[in-house]
């Protein structure tokens, strides 16, 4: 079985702050992980620990049960794609396919059936004469994923593979590399800061910030239950509103008592996502618009609540409102998430189906 398991790892450099400061987690056998933060918050060092090319400070990771902490990455069952597609130029597609096997002196009779079959999965029978220079982005990208696995390695990481390709490859690559992982059964640990990476491809989300995992779980518990304001404005496109619990917001807020009533006393924020919120009538909570953005299918209002400026409002259609229009707001009780003064969730409620 090719279980990952980190064990309260660190990672520190020198005098510096940790790079990954005792973090655990465990990937099921089978399963899609990706590792997903802000730039700096130690998600790669993480997977380039899990792949043995950085050794933890501390700490113990095991894969497949077997401790590999202080094996060299030739030693760990493990394939890895990395940012820039690192293909060798002057070889063919072919020649880069089964450069891996070549050098590890793997029997030269799988050559053939295996390159058939990660060509095929790829599709890249057409492909294989070509040197790299002949192709497009996305076709690079899929000879590096062809390289990694033709390995049949159990275990598959990748650090941010789709970050040089244009938005419409990104997305047809996601789908390409989610029905790669479950159709081959591999482990696959997956590297992002793009949320919408995150959210559409993995079975587990490990989000971090500052070195440490700031909450682990399924794509619909993280956008639903998420345990910390960060996590909360992290997710979500726009991000989850949080308004601050001030005076005059708390003011406002007693003009709608059935939202008002189920507010815990230690909260000092309140987060409510753009598309629970509804334009209200008369008792509603009363808004100023600061902007509209329309998408087409949907515009984002922008209001002011409160103290509480560039509130994000998803409503449907093409909405016409002028800076300064009064409109009044209104969203379910249990939609609301609120936070302690510290970031922490106070509770977790329900989400309903939208």
């Amino acid at each position: 079985m090719s279980t990952i398991s980190l064990d309260n790892i660190t990672k520190q450099y020198g005098e510096a702050p940790p790079a990954v400061n005792q973090i655990g987690f465990e990937v099921q056998a089978g399963t899609f992980t990706v590792l997903l933060g802000p730039s700096g918050c130690g998600k790669s060092t993480t997977l380039r620990m899990i792949a043995g090319l950085d050794t933890p400070s501390s700490g113990r990771i095991r894969i497949g049960g077997r401790d590999v902490t202080d094996l060299p990455p030739a030693q760990r069952k493990i394939a890895m794609v990395f940012q820039s597609y690192a293909l060798f130029p002057h070889l063919s597609v072919r020649e880069n396919i089964l450069f891996g096997l070549k050098v590890r002196k793997e029997p030269a009779a799988q050559y053939k059936p295996r390159l058939a079959k990660v060509a095929a999965l790829l599709g890249l029978e057409q492909l294989l004469d070509r040197k790299p220079s002949q192709l497009s982005g996305g076709q690079q990208q899929r000879v590096a994923l062809g390289r990694a696995v033709i390995s049949e390695a159990p275990v598959c990481l990748m650090d941010e593979p789709l970050s040089n390709l244009d938005a419409q490859l990104r997305h047809e690559m996601r789908r390409e590399i989610r029905a790669l992982q479950q159709s081959l059964g591999i482990t696959m640990v997956y590297v992002t800061h793009d949320q919408t990476e995150a959210m559409s491809m993995a079975d587990q989300v490990v989000l971090m910030n500052g070195g440490r995992i700031e909450q682990n779980d399924s794509p619909d518990q993280l956008y639903g239950k998420p345990a910390t304001e960060f996590a909360a404005r992290f997710i979500g496109t726009p991000p989850m509103n949080v308004l601050r619990l001030n005076e005059q917001t708390r003011a406002l807020m007693a003009g709608a008592p059935d939202l008002a009533q189920s507010m815990p006393g230690e909260a000092a924020a309140l987060g409510v996502r753009p598309e629970h919120i509804q334009l209200a009538g008369n008792d509603g909570i009363p808004a100023s618009v600061e902007s509209v953005e329309y998408f087409g299918a949907d515009s984002i209002i922008i209001a002011k609540v409160g103290g509480n400026s560039g509130v994000a409002v998803r409503t449907s259609g093409h909405l016409r409102a002028a800076h300064g229009e009064q409109i009044k707001l209104h969203w379910s009780s249990q939609q609301q998430h609120f936070f302690d003064a510290s970031g922490q969730a106070l509770r977790h409620t329900p989400i309903s189906s939208l």
